[in-house]
């Protein structure tokens, strides 16, 4: 039986300018597109006309397609067509469940390309100005799921050892990580940063402190998509903050037309959010 191939993609943070160029050739190409929640508006700017375009994202711990149902959409349409999109948030291959759809597909015969993607644990909090690593605060990182599997014995939050932890899908399990950062031995003064949206227009961030930092973020109404970021390197941001203090600007976005090179970019100052929108 002839079957085509699975590209499984990384779209990147959010910025639709920070999509690669791979990323955007194999999106021009596909027969089929899968794509996550936050792969919308822009991304599918470049898809053929003729082109199959599949919602399978989930909000939170809403999945609107089990992983299990993935696995088997991709195997189906694989055995139908030339070239198929896995496009995903951020880089597949860092909480993004690649490795399993690929686990998968190579069980399967099916032959799989990894484009890796901006991963939101390092684009964020750079769009937030802060840096993850500085050789005067951070020598290491660490990047951590905020919850773990809900069919593991065990629950608990990781809290490394490290000069900075970037907390992927934490947001709504903060009173969990800061047990975990104090237990592990964090001083509670420990700068910490959640930004929400990060690298899209409606771009926010709160500061504050191991110890204050759950209550602050139920006060400001923080909510999912979020990246939570432990350690001194947040100090940073007080110098170094500069996307959301963009002027009002926007270029306009392509026609979606398969021929039209032009990135679909959009960049400008957010205005005010109450930050009960959106979901993880």
């Amino acid at each position: 039986m002839s079957v085509g191939r699975v590209f499984i993609v990384g779209a990147g943070p959010g910025d639709p300018g920070l999509l690669t160029l791979r990323a955007v050739e194999l999106i021009r190409k596909a027969d089929v597109i899968l794509y996550d929640y936050l792969c919308g508006e822009g991304f599918l700017a470049y898809k053929r006309e003729d082109a199959e375009c599949i919602y399978i994202g989930k909000r939170g711990h809403q999945h609107y397609t089990p992983q299990e149902q993935i696995n088997r959409l991709l195997l189906e349409k694989a055995r139908r067509h030339r070239a198929v999109v896995r496009l995903k948030g951020g880089d597949p291959f860092v909480f993004g469940r690649g490795g399993e759809e690929a686990e998968y597909l190579r069980r399967h015969g099916v032959p799989f390309e990894i484009v890796p993607g901006v991963t939101s644990s390092i684009a964020a909090p750079a769009y937030a100005g802060i840096p993850v690593t500085h050789r005067d605060y951070s020598s290491s990182v660490s990047i951590v799921t905020g919850h773990r599997r809900a069919d593991r014995d065990s629950e608990e939050v990781l809290a490394p050892n490290t000069d900075t932890i970037v907390y992927m899908m934490g947001v709504t399990n903060l009173p969990n990580i800061v047990e975990a950062l104090l237990r592990s031995g964090r001083r509670p003064e420990t700068p910490v940063a959640i930004i929400r949206w990060g690298t899209r227009p409606q771009q926010r961030t709160i500061v504050g402190t191991v110890e204050n930092i759950a209550e602050l973020a139920v006060k400001e109404r923080i909510n999912p998509p979020s990246v939570v970021v432990v350690g001194e390197v947040v100090r940073l941001r007080e110098e170094l903050s500069w996307y959301e203090s963009l002027p009002d600007w926007k270029a306009d976005l392509p026609s979606g037309n398969a021929g039209d090179k032009t990135l679909p970019f959009k960049t400008r100052k957010p205005s005010a959010l109450s930050g009960g929108e959106g979901a993880e």
